[in-house]
């Protein structure tokens, strides 16, 4: 057994979500939150070398030896995926792998509010998962796309870099492409999907004036668009496709997202009071009330949409927080770490609210 197959193997058996290996360093795991010693030797730079030779898929080795970094997905025959990257550090390979798990997450594994749920019965329009970097937002859309595919017989074609989750066609028939092994590039793929006859598109990530202007044109057309997005909050979510685009666009593209936005859920990861990760979401539904915001630029208006749009399924961050202390499932310093307005969120718990206009409120 090669030395990657058994470390990998290892790492799955400890539940390990992330593996660590650097040069001149014993490779370590991340279980739960902590950085553990493997308990391999120490990493020489000929097995480092090796390790990524043997890693890289033919067509990011040029990239590589250009770039000196690359984002791929492997798949170690006993130990299952792993989203990888390659790097180097003061001139030294550095590896870092996250596992994959085999099954597609659900809903109530995930412990997602129960609005999540709804977002598979939208028939067209934008859908978009945002968060910081390793905030579970793929995960989430991962069970979106799961949902749909156990309810409905849908098209589906997804455009990712790399592949996380590998879905097996139940009732709907799902084609995965990945970057630079299924499609040269997301420019290519992106200007063919609409011609494969999808009813769900997903693309992994909203990163370029193309992939937005995909997203309108396809949604515009009927189709479903399911994207991420790098972003911290659900109302900030609009402000960085904008952002993308010059000023002189930014109306012309403000008023198609006004049009054919549906939901934005915005995602953080906690721990709950068993040490275990627990995701807080906030969810900006495209109301009439939202929609007249965008198309107005009173973008900065959007956050109090939100935290008055309870009744119509809409979720801000403290609300989910406030929830989750309130049910037992988080502790309130966790809560408090995470809140957007931790003295609101404070108060909130003493059973003080404050409405839009800042008046008291008894509990």
């Amino acid at each position: 057994m090669s030395m990657l197959k058994e470390l990998l193997s290892r790492a799955v058996e400890k539940e390990s979500s992330d593996i660590h290996i650097k040069t001149g360093q014993v490779p370590y795991f991340r279980i739960g939150t902590e950085l553990i010693e493997s308990g391999f030797e120490s990493v020489s730079l000929e097995s480092a070398t090796s390790i990524v030779k043997d890693l890289l898929p033919e067509h990011l080795k040029k990239t590589f030896d250009a770039e000196h970094e690359a984002d791929f997905s492997h798949y170690e025959e006993g130990a299952g995926r792993f989203r990888v990257n390659v790097f180097l550090s003061q001139g030294w390979p550095v590896i870092a792998m996250r596992h994959v798990k085999d099954e597609i997450p659900t809903f109530d594994l995930l412990r997602l509010p129960v609005q999540i749920k709804a977002l598979s019965e939208i028939q067209r329009g934008i859908v978009l998962l945002s968060g910081t970097t390793s905030s579970g937002k793929s995960t989430t859309l991962a069970a979106v796309i799961g949902e749909i595919n156990r309810r409905y017989r849908r098209r589906i074609i997804t455009i990712e870099d790399p592949i996380e989750y590998v879905f097996e066609d139940k009732e709907s028939l799902i084609s995965q492409r990945e970057v630079g092994l299924d499609t040269l590039n997301f420019t290519n793929a992106l200007k063919h999907v609409l011609r494969q006859d999808p009813e769900v598109i997903l693309i992994g990530e909203m990163r370029d004036r193309l992939s937005v202007r995909t997203a309108l044109l396809a949604a515009e057309t009927g189709h479903l668009v399911m994207s991420t997005l790098h972003a911290g909050s659900a109302d900030s979510a609009i402000t960085r496709m904008l952002d993308i685009f010059p000023a002189d666009e930014h109306d012309t593209i403000r008023f198609g997202i006004a049009e054919n936005l549906r939901v934005v859920v915005c995602q953080r990861l906690m721990h709950d009071t068993e040490g275990k990760l627990l995701p807080a979401v906030e969810i900006m539904i495209n109301t009439p009330t939202v929609r007249t915001l965008i198309q107005k630029n009173q973008l900065e208006t959007l956050q109090a949409a939100v935290e008055t749009g309870r009744e119509d399924g809409m979720l801000a961050f403290d609300q989910c927080i406030y929830d989750l202390i309130q049910s037992g499932l988080l502790s309130e310093e966790q809560g408090m770490l995470h809140a957007t307005n931790p003295e609101s969120l404070r108060m909130n718990l003493k059973g003080i609210f404050l409405d839009e206009s800042r008046r008291i409120l008894s509990s």
